[in-house]
């Protein structure tokens, strides 16, 4: 799965368009590379994500093209 639709649908990013830019800017990273858009997620990765002043780091658990608002919290683990 896009890195930028995983951050939409584990609704860690709200729009996909946000998640996009952010990529775009150099904020995300996969595995300590920055990511493009379209990088690929797998399970086992650990993405990086700069909000601001903020870091948030996570492990992907799942991947799912869909998913309820309960289910999107077990896509990852917080680090």
């Amino acid at each position: 799965m896009r890195i930028d639709k995983f951050l939409k649908v584990s609704r860690l990013i709200k729009r996909r368009t946000l998640a996009n830019e952010a990529c775009e800017q150099g904020r995300v990273k996969i595995n300590d590379k920055v990511a493009k858009p379209g990088s690929e997620v797998k399970v086992g990765d650990i993405i990086e994500i700069q909000f601001g002043n903020n870091n948030t780091r996570i492990e992907v658990t799942s991947v799912a093209e869909h998913v309820s608002k309960a289910e999107s919290k077990e896509m990852y683990i917080l680090k």
